[in-house]
């Protein structure tokens, strides 16, 4: 019995991954375009000069979740498998099931007021705009990934701290009493 366990890599960024990104977007597009208010690029890819996993985090972004089910209809029809919102709330993940000829990304669907959602806006939008948070952001990720190479559930963990204190800084700072 094999055990295949999966590496970490935080690789430098990568200009391609825009390129990668809005190929991922027009593919989507033209499966559901006509359900959805937006598809945005977010997590470290999004982020330029951030090194990062060299996976594209996708959100596709809809109105309320009355046209989840033709979305899941839809994307399946595709080659995706819907697997609910694997823990997050407001983020609906699907997996593809085929070589799509892209590059290995990540997609969920959000409505546009959803937790999922927000948050990586927020996040993305603020690494974007400072560039100490974002060179921290990234000696942090180097460090984890070596430090947990095998270990995604502690890599992604031990980012939990930094991300919170992001979003402490930007959506949740009204709630500091």
């Amino acid at each position: 019995m094999t055990n295949k366990r999966r590496v970490i890599e935080v690789v430098s960024y990568n200009v391609e991954w825009k390129t990668e990104f809005e190929k991922i977007k027009q593919m989507i597009f033209s499966y559901i375009g006509d359900l959805i208010l937006t598809i945005e690029h977010v997590g470290s890819t999004s982020v330029v000069g951030l090194s990062a996993k060299p996976i594209i985090d996708v959100d596709v972004v809809i109105e309320r979740y009355d046209v989840l089910p033709s979305i899941i209809k839809r994307l399946a029809q595709e080659g995706y498998q819907y697997e609910g919102d694997l823990g997050t709330e407001g983020r609906e993940a699907f997996r593809r099931n085929h070589n799509d000829g892209c590059m290995k990304y990540h997609l969920y669907v959000c409505p546009k007021d959803g937790k999922g959602f927000v948050e990586h806006i927020a996040f993305r939008d603020y690494l974007r705009a400072n560039e100490t948070a974002r060179k921290d952001y990234e000696l942090l990720k180097i460090k984890l990934a070596e430090t947990y190479r095998y270990d995604i559930d502690n890599y992604s963990l031990k980012k939990t701290e930094f991300i919170s204190d992001i979003l402490n800084k930007t959506i949740y700072k009204a709630r500091e009493i």
